[in-house]
């Protein structure tokens, strides 16, 4: 019996999963999409909808760029608030105290805006209207991957509903236990710090002006990132991160005692905030994927390596995990899945991704830590980094990375 054949499969509709196959199929690929979080019929039109991503992200310019090349930007950019620039601030003691503060701006870069920052509720919403609409793309919510064969010149893939499909090349976009990598026989390294990130929305007083901060104490990082007013007031995006024991208390905490305690971690700087909807509460951890192919396989996104949330690079690096294979196979649309075109995808992403996995693990480290000694560097090399103007401009163009 003949089964049906894909160029490409992907397992996971998360963010980067329905950008792969947006990418894949506006390069005239067929692309099966499965994804066993069924899909709403209609997108959900408040953040605090059961089951919503209530994170946002961050896209810098190489992301924005994939999104435009592949018709997608379009969509979100009405969704997306510029983050014009980025201010770093370190506290002392507890409640914390301001002991340093320092700005980056985009302008110093000749750009506009670092990036722009969008709910990954909303985000999701309008690339599944994106995808919905591709001929070349079939969606299939509410079924997962079940296992797969791989072969010299394709894979069988099997589904959690029975079905069977070919496929030249399987993207594992699913996640942190991603079935996709345990079925290659990929293995993983954990870091884990004893940290949760709570995210959630918060309104304030005080206008933002499309300045992300971030906030350092023990603990971790506390980040405010702008989002569109909410009913006329000002509203962030937060990610706070705590001892986990302290992160599941804060997010069982009544909601004024929740704000109050907010507020002091924020030391103010927005003005009284107000916590809307519901908090999610994530681990915060580094993994990286042993390696990032197997025959006729590849891995991207958390499949592959998940970072502390810092400075963006999240789901930024997933989306060049995302550009690098589009990259490729669109210049040897013939050589799709081969072993030497999965070799380069491996070549060109392993050493991006060992690095940044490493400078964002010795960051978290040095921002959780409660020793004196420790803050004391912590304030040096951020003043280091923002007085010394080639150090600062070149820290700034690492963060923002390249196509």
């Amino acid at each position: 019996m003949s089964l049906p054949r894909s160029d490409i499969f992907i397992s996971g509709g998360g963010i980067a999963g329905l950008v792969a196959a947006a990418a894949f199929g506006h390069a005239g690929f067929s692309v099966v999409l499965a994804d066993p979080t069924p899909a709403p019929d209609t997108p959900a039109d408040t953040s605090a909808d059961t089951g919503a991503d209530l994170r946002s992200t961050a896209f810098l310019h190489p992301a924005r760029a994939l999104l435009d090349e592949i018709g997608l930007w379009q969509a979100l950019a009405p969704l997306a608030t510029p983050l014009d620039a980025l201010r770093i601030v370190d506290t002392t003691g507890w409640p914390p105290e301001i002991a340093e503060t320092r700005i980056f701006s985009a302008q110093e870069l000749d750009q506009q805006s670092f990036g722009w920052n969008l709910p990954n509720w909303q985000t999701r919403a309008e690339l599944l209207r994106f995808i919905r609409a591709q001929p070349g793309i079939t969606f299939l919510p509410g079924v997962g991957f079940a296992g797969m064969l791989a072969r010299t010149n394709a894979a069988i893939v099997s589904l959690s509903d029975g079905s069977r499909l070919g496929a030249r090349l399987v993207i594992g976009a699913d996640g942190r236990a991603s079935p996709v990598r345990e079925a290659a026989g990929i293995g993983v390294s954990t870091t884990r710090y004893g940290q949760k990130a709570l995210a959630f929305t918060a309104t304030h007083p005080l206008a933002h002006e499309n300045i992300s901060t971030e906030i350092y104490n023990r603990g971790g990082a506390f980040t405010t990132v702008p989002l569109p007013d909410q009913n006329g007031v000002p509203a962030s995006a937060i990610v706070w991160m705590n001892p986990g024991p302290r992160a599941q208390a804060l997010a069982a905490l009544p909601e004024d005692q929740f704000d109050a305690e907010m507020t002091g971690r924020a030391c103010a700087l927005l003005g009284p905030m107000q916590r809307t909807g519901a908090v999610a509460v994530w681990p915060v951890i580094t993994q990286r994927a042993t390696r990032l192919t197997a025959e006729r396989t590849a891995l991207v996104a958390e499949a592959a390596h998940v970072l502390p949330p810092i400075g963006a690079q999240g789901l930024n690096t997933s989306l060049h995990d995302v550009a690098a294979l589009y990259d490729l196979a669109r210049a040897e649309p013939e050589a799709l899945g081969a072993p030497a075109q999965l070799a380069r995808y491996a070549r060109l992403r392993e050493r991006d991704i060992a690095m940044r996995a490493r400078a964002i693990d010795l960051f978290n480290r040095i921002c959780q830590s409660g020793e004196p000694a420790v803050q004391a560097l912590r304030r040096a090399g951020l003043t280091s980094v923002h007085d010394i103007g080639p150090l600062r401009q070149s820290i700034m163009r690492a963060g923002l990375g390249s196509r």
